[in-house]
């Protein structure tokens, strides 16, 4: 084989590998995007008696199936909104963020994990600010947190999802941002929660409660600090 034709060899592959990368990134930022707009839920009342003294417990309330809707996730200040699923499986950071398992859900007591991966959903977390603004909206109600920390950690520091006293928010993406391959560390943003209100309901009026007034039990921080 001569050099020339080595060359135009080495061309053609070089193009093809583009080509096929090009597409595969489409293909993932396609997918994101389909779930960044996914709509909220419409509260729908199923209670058939007002909560009060009761000498039966509530019975607990099951985790959700791996890749359902759990909340949608708003940062004004950097562009960033994302539909959060519930999971940290592949197939569920391919369509949008997911809510850490064996942390607390939105509205419970405790601190809340959240992983993204950062080429996608997350991207916009490398130009966070501490104290911007940060909104979880689930089915029934809006959170308002405000950042309070950033820091970088490795992949097996897992204390940043150890349950806290006061509602928290934990985000979980890789970092460095920019870098080839699986990034050797992780980003974390977490916020304090300063506020709610209630969504309006089919046919009701909007409520609102104080800051730190979440209810509910913590889980505890046992999953990894995962990502991409």
């Amino acid at each position: 084989m001569t050099a020339r034709a080595l060359l135009t060899w080495l061309e053609r592959a070089l193009l093809t590998t583009g080509v096929v990368l090009g597409i595969w990134c489409a293909v993932v930022l396609v997918r994101a995007h389909q779930t960044q707009n996914m709509p909220v839920p419409k509260l729908v009342v199923t209670q058939t008696a007002l909560p009060g003294d009761s000498t039966t417990p509530a019975a607990p309330v099951p985790a959700p199936a791996p890749g359902t809707w759990v909340a949608r996730l708003e940062v004004p200040s950097v562009n960033l909104a994302t539909t959060v699923l519930e999971g940290t499986d592949d197939g569920t950071l391919r369509r949008g963020s997911g809510h850490i398992e064996e942390t607390p859900f939105p509205g419970e007591l405790g601190n809340v994990g959240i992983a993204g991966h950062r080429d996608t959903v997350f991207r916009p977390l490398r130009h966070i600010r501490l104290g911007d603004a940060l909104d979880l909206t689930t089915a029934d109600r809006v959170y308002h947190y405000r950042i309070s920390k950033t820091l970088i950690v490795g992949p097996d520091d897992v204390y940043v999802l150890d349950p806290t006293a006061h509602p928290t928010l934990t985000l979980v993406t890789c970092y460095p941002f920019e870098f080839v391959g699986h990034a050797p560390r992780r980003f974390i943003v977490q916020a304090d929660l300063v506020s709610q209100e209630a969504r309006l309901t089919q046919g009701g009026a909007p409520g609102s409660s104080g800051a730190g007034a979440a209810v509910g039990s913590s889980g505890s921080g046992g999953s990894g600090v995962s990502g991409r």
